[in-house]
């Protein structure tokens, strides 16, 4: 007698992820690695995207977000008790100028600071999805998830910081400033893993983070040729930010020695038209243009000669590494991810100063051009996104 054995194979059931975005269905640069890299794990992960845009914002083809199944929620916190809200803000105000920021004082300015309709909000939002792994998205959202712990079980908490350290909480920070520190940092210090851009900032921080580079997220067009004469800076407009003011002022001073060079600046956003009323005082509406965002940057990598990277402060300069898949030398403020991503290849100027910056763009234009432009796509080759999605996938499944 023969016994046949049946072998049922049972459905793999794909671990979920979750990320908690502010917005996925806008320009930015944020938005742009977000998606690339949820579009990569949804390969082998359940991915979710909530997000705080509007339902009426939803735009998959952005970013080619339909190439892969992502799911999106829409979330929205509460309006607050306008009583509390006031109480909240007296203890916000101690805290950040009066009251030792203590673990015990940091735990109930993280209550004052988020009110618990809105933190309940949140929780219900993400208890719905039973998520094994939710991925806060920037500073902020991070500190939110934090807070949210306690009520999310075994769900493995990660802290995605786009900024670097100093842009979050050095003197001249335009995001959370030096006075809540210590808040931000015993807030991330309770999630499972908090993910940071260089290893520079790794270091500044009082408590273990893991490092993972952002990948080049996009296909890179045609190679530049090199003979265009043209500079780029791309870029949110954003207060002070990209630096584009030092930048005009510095191709100003560059105009005074060269003729023939020419500025396209590509980007949106609050100073576009500081940045407009500077180019016209400076009378270079013939030689600087300013464009807006599209979803064929390729085209001005392919066509400049040289990027310029002006900004005060990055977390990582996710720019340079499109700049140089496109073959282009760099020029670049003497950022810490700067010479992290850069090495010695880049021509850097003191952060700020702008007669600096003018002299390194006089600089780039006597270049090697054609040895800096082999350099350059070397160094990308450290950024490859099946390289960086492998870090990622270590930390969910580890």
């Amino acid at each position: 007698m023969f016994c046949s054995l049946i072998f049922v194979t049972l459905p793999f059931e794909m671990k979920k992820i979750c990320f908690l975005v502010d917005s996925i269905f806008s320009f930015g640069g944020v938005q742009r690695v977000t998606a690339v890299i949820a579009k990569a794990l949804a390969k082998n992960y359940d991915v979710t995207i909530v997000t705080f845009d509007a339902p009426s914002t939803k735009d998959t083809t952005l970013y080619k977000l339909e190439e892969t199944d992502i799911h999106y929620r829409f979330f929205q916190f509460p309006k607050s008790n306008h009583l509390k809200w006031k109480c909240s803000k007296i203890y916000s105000a101690l805290y950040r100028k009066i009251l030792p920021q203590t673990q015990l004082t940091s735990k109930w300015y993280s209550h004052s600071s988020f009110l618990s309709e809105k933190r309940n909000a949140l929780i219900q939002e993400l208890q719905k999805g039973n998520y094994n792994v939710i991925i806060g998205v920037h500073a902020p959202l991070a500190v939110r998830l934090a807070a949210c712990k306690p009520y999310l079980g075994e769900t493995k908490l990660i802290g995605w910081i786009h900024n670097s350290y100093e842009a979050l909480f050095g003197e001249k920070s335009l995001y959370v400033g030096s006075e809540l520190r210590k808040y931000y940092e015993y807030q991330l210090e309770k999630l499972h893993h908090t993910i940071v851009l260089c290893q520079y900032d790794a270091r500044r921080y009082h408590f273990p983070t893991t490092v993972i580079y952002n990948p080049l997220t996009l296909t890179p067009g045609n190679l530049s040729t090199g003979n265009s004469k043209k500079f780029l800076a791309v870029g949110r407009f954003s207060r002070q930010h990209k630096g584009f003011d030092l930048l005009i002022k510095a191709f100003h001073l560059f105009t005074q020695q060269q003729q023939e060079w020419t500025l396209d600046i590509v980007g949106e956003g609050v100073e576009e038209s500081l940045y407009r009323q500077m180019i016209r005082e400076y009378g270079l509406q013939d030689r600087i243009t300013i464009h807006p965002f599209t979803d064929h940057i390729q085209s001005y990598y392919s066509n400049a000669q040289i990027y310029v990277l002006s900004s005060r402060w990055e977390g990582f300069g996710l720019v340079l590494v499109e700049a140089m898949a496109h073959g282009l030398p760099i020029v670049s403020s003497d950022l810490p991810t700067s010479k992290e991503i850069m090495g010695d290849f880049g021509l850097y100027f003191e952060n700020e100063n702008v007669e600096q910056l003018a002299q390194q763009l006089n600089a780039a234009t006597q270049l090697d051009w054609q040895k800096k432009s082999q350099e350059a796509l070397e160094i990308t080759k450290r950024f490859d996104l099946d390289t960086i999605i492998q870090q990622w996938e270590k930390l969910i499944e580890g």
